[in-house]
């Protein structure tokens, strides 16, 4: 009889205890612990690889969360399934289309117009901060010019610029201010919508897109219908957009909308461009009939690094602009010159915003003339700062000798990033 097998040794090893699950930190968390980050903070940003960052003052700075050190390609899904929640229509163009865009509400804290699209077979997810206030003149800085537009009746109004230059904050300010001082029906198609504008003396409709109306084109055919005196669409994206939009124009309302072009000129060949050559004449011919304002956008990095400024070219209706628009430009009649001599008229053009702004000492020179649209010519003009006698320019501190005694250096201030870009947030 053999010895008994010790049953300890006969058992099988012990499954090994499973794994605590990790923490997932839900995504409203992460969102207020990225605007508690900065008080100037105007997008949130989560790709693969990297931090969530956010953009302050046109800059991207990662923002340390405890939970999320680095994302994932699971953790952007997840965001981006949470942001989109049971909105049918998104996630079938972001399965379909490859991006989509949608608007989410942080309750008591912020909105975003997000675009949530795909890279390298995962998802990436910018959120623009859209501000709990709507805008007005004063606190965004607008030519107080602009405030004419209030009593326009019919007509065009566009702003342009690139993504990210205010355009919808500049909109915003406008209808705002005809909601306090007209009494008028207002309809605004956006995608999605941005500011939501209370009733005051006006009735104002938003519709957004895709979860009320299925194009711009559609829904401003249908807003002709409708009686209203201001139609607001988001963007002129197509052939069919612009040339309804100068219809509704033509038929006695008020119409605003936005373009992605660098410049007044750029506008008009964009317009223009969008038909056939053989209609291009008699659409220059409605157009300088139709448009009263084009007011072009570029935000500016601040010379103490502290923000962004808005150097703003407005092009007006006149005789002058309007014959410009329906013959074209042409040697010694551009609409920049007609821009420069009309500023009793309320006109303005971007080199001469950024002229200004560099002799009140707001911008650097060098950054001033990189935004500039001509610059040499910008640069002749400011020969005179160029040229200044030393004793004219601010004087530079003077050097410490080199026996002089160190002194301790200075502390930090305490929103630089440049010495330290990550921000540490406290949950």
């Amino acid at each position: 009889m053999g010895t008994p097998a010790n049953p300890a040794a006969a058992a099988p090893p012990a499954a090994p205890a499973p794994a605590a699950p990790a923490q997932v930190i839900p995504t409203n968390a992460i969102l207020s612990a990225m605007l508690r980050a900065s008080e100037r903070v105007s997008d949130l940003i989560f790709s693969p690889g990297r931090p969530p960052q956010i953009e302050v003052s046109g800059a991207l700075v990662p923002v340390k969360i405890a939970e999320v050190p680095m994302l994932k390609p699971d953790d952007t899904a997840r965001i981006a399934s949470d942001l989109i929640g049971g909105n049918k229509v998104a996630l079938a163009k972001l399965r379909d289309e490859g991006s989509c865009d949608i608007s989410y509400s942080l309750p008591r804290l912020s909105r975003f117009r997000v675009n949530i699209f795909t890279q390298r077979g995962t998802c990436a997810i910018v959120m623009r901060v859209i501000p709990q206030n709507i805008p007005d003149f004063a606190t965004f800085g607008l030519p107080p010019q602009l405030a004419d537009i209030v009593d326009i009746k019919t007509g065009i109004v566009l702003v342009t610029g690139p993504t990210g230059s205010g355009k919808s904050s500049t909109l915003a300010a406008i209808v705002n201010l005809i909601n306090q001082k007209k009494s008028f029906h207002i309809v605004t198609i956006e995608d999605p919508i941005e500011f939501l504008h209370p009733h005051r003396g006006c009735t104002i409709h938003q519709r957004e897109l895709h979860s009320d109306c299925p194009s711009f084109a559609l829904a401003l055919r249908a807003a002709l219908r409708q009686a209203p005196k201001v139609i607001l669409v988001g963007e002129m994206r197509d052939k069919e957009t612009i040339e309804t939009a100068m219809e509704a124009a033509e038929t006695g309302h008020l119409v605003f909308s936005t373009l992605h072009t660098i410049d007044a000129s750029k506008t008009i060949e964009r317009i223009i461009g969008v038909f056939p050559l053989a209609d291009q004449q008699t659409i220059r011919n409605r157009f300088a009939k139709t448009f009263r304002y084009i007011i072009s956008q570029r935000l500016i990095p601040q010379k103490d690094g502290k923000g962004r400024l808005a150097a703003i070219e407005i092009l007006k209706s006149t005789m002058r602009t309007r014959e410009y628009v329906e013959k074209g430009e042409g040697e010694g009649r551009t609409l920049v010159d007609a821009m420069r001599d009309g500023a009793l008229e309320g006109m303005q053009h971007f080199d001469g915003v950024i002229e200004r702004l560099i002799r009140a000492g707001e911008l650097e020179m060098d950054t001033g003339l990189t935004y500039a649209t001509n610059a040499g010519n910008l640069r002749l003009e400011l020969a005179d700062l160029a040229d200044a006698p030393a004793e004219k320019k601010p004087a530079a501190p003077a050097a410490k000798p080199a026996a002089a005694p160190a002194k301790p250096a200075a502390k930090p201030a305490p929103s630089s990033h440049a010495t330290d870009p990550d921000l540490e947030i406290e949950r």
